[in-house]
């Protein structure tokens, strides 16, 4: 695939030979054009967005043990998990989401982690490449 870096043995001598390169160069850009748009309609359905909120469900319990996670792709598809910690044990709930939406029941905690997601993803878009990404808390810190 990434022969075309390779450096050629032998210099172009001629015209000719120069207009062959350039060719095969045309011929290459076109392959890596297409790859790139199969990889961009491809990673539309890769998880792109992330949202974590933590939360003390009960008073009892002694802090934020208990989270919703959502996991979403670029057109907001994907799954909220929700984890809910008692001094009896744990309990862990997955819900599909579509479109933000879920055909089940959202608590506020799972609206406020699918919201997060969508804002977080905007956040970064927005930010500027240069920006330094170990300063941040890629949004898993508190709000």
């Amino acid at each position: 695939m990434f022969k075309f870096f390779k450096k050629r043995k032998k210099e172009p001598e001629n015209f000719k030979e120069i207009l062959s390169q350039f060719k095969d160069l045309e011929k290459n850009f076109e392959k890596l054009s297409e790859e790139l748009e199969n990889l961009k309609k491809e990673s539309k359905f890769n998880i792109q967005k992330v949202g974590i909120v933590r939360f003390n469900p009960f008073a009892e319990v002694g802090s934020d043990q208990s989270f919703s996670i959502a996991l979403l792709d670029s057109n907001d598809n994907g799954v909220v998990i929700t984890s809910l910690y008692t001094r009896e044990g744990n309990r862990v709930y997955g819900k599909p989401i579509k479109g933000s939406t879920s055909e089940y029941s959202l608590s506020e905690e799972e609206k406020k982690a699918i919201e997060m997601a969508k804002s977080e993803k905007n956040e970064r878009r927005n930010k500027s490449k240069f920006s330094n990404p170990a300063a941040g808390s890629g949004g898993f810190g508190p709000r």
